[in-house]
């Protein structure tokens, strides 16, 4: 390990409407405790206080975040707002509404008519007058989002948010919200160990909009928190770049398309200085083959349509071994 410190800017940027951000982010629902939600122990709250501001020193501006990512003591909306109001200029918080929790940490979800008020309770706690982009998280078994999706609308036209996005959908959902009113992202489970959410990626590059993956970094662990299998080919290709198999996860998801965000997130600040050094890391041709042997084969979309790198930019590879700094 040297004393470099390489910056999330080397994953180049992505625009979500006119809001440039860089590809590598942060996801907050780590800050709150050792496990998400009401599982396992509160966070020092010092500590995410840290996290949240060497992220920003690190280049991150992109904060993934939620109302109902609390734990018994934290919550991380009020931690975002400690840690960095006044906000830097060109910091873009993305909230999400459809599930809640109530005070007790009950779930429920929210009808068309609840969303106005998950929204203000994430202005208030995020210390806001609008929210630069708001997910709609479609619910379990929901099969239309138009409603929703509608509502959300009316709070965009009111100027209570920015920008619109959606997660956890089908092509047809996305087209149903499309029609209702521009989609800047999409938040979906994708990783390496699933490509459910292959047609989505390929229509969000179609069409211009952010594919953000949820899980990148946990896989096949998902809202466990722990890190993905560590197949055989992981660790391969990670020896080789003399990088963490994590890393490694995060590499190949930002290697599927331009349009594609990483938001992996941590309440540690080594595994943070980890996570953003994957922004350097380049995967070579010879890399890919051995992460996707014996798999179906991803859509790519350098490979697969190469026109459309014009509309992200990608930093230009730099060479050698990441190294980083906590």
């Amino acid at each position: 390990m040297t004393s470099a410190v390489i910056p999330a800017s080397l994953a180049g940027t992505w625009r979500l409407g006119d809001l440039t951000v860089n590809r590598l982010g942060f996801g907050a629902m780590r800050l709150t405790g050792s496990l998400p939600f009401e599982k396992g122990a509160p966070s020092d709250r010092s500590r995410s206080l840290a996290v949240l501001r060497r992220a920003v020193e690190l280049g991150v501006n992109h904060i993934d975040t939620a109302s109902f990512y609390f734990s018994s003591l934290r919550s991380a909306n009020e931690l975002i707002n400690t840690a960095l109001a006044p906000y830097p200029d060109g910091l873009v918080i993305v909230t999400k509404v459809g599930p809640g929790r109530d005070p007790w940490g009950e779930w429920y979800s929210a009808r068309p008519d609840q969303l106005r008020g998950q929204v203000e309770e994430n202005l208030r706690q995020l210390g806001r007058d609008h929210l630069d982009v708001v997910n709609l998280r479609r619910r379990p078994r929901q099969e239309s989002i138009a409603e929703h999706f509608g509502a959300l609308a009316e709070l965009r036209d009111a100027g209570l948010i920015r920008y619109l996005g959606v997660s956890d959908v089908t092509v047809a959902q996305l087209e149903e919200a499309l029609a209702i009113a521009p989609v800047v992202c999409v938040q979906n489970r994708y990783s390496i160990d699933d490509r459910t959410h292959d047609p989505v990626l390929r229509a969000c590059a179609e069409k211009g909009i952010a594919f953000v993956p949820f899980f990148a970094v946990s896989g096949d662990r998902r809202q466990a928190g722990g890190p993905g299998t560590e197949s055989a080919r992981l660790a391969e290709v990670a020896r080789r770049h003399r990088a963490t198999v994590a890393q490694v996860r995060l590499a190949w998801t930002l290697h599927q398309a331009p349009n594609v965000l990483a938001i992996p997130g941590t309440g540690s600040p080594s595994h943070l200085a980890e996570n953003v050094a994957a922004a350097a890391l380049r995967l070579s041709p010879d890399d890919l083959a051995v992460l996707n042997q014996g798999l179906p084969r991803a859509f790519n979309v350098i490979e697969d349509h190469p026109v459309r790198t014009t509309i992200g930019l990608i930093t230009p590879a730099v060479p050698g071994r990441i190294s980083f700094q906590t």
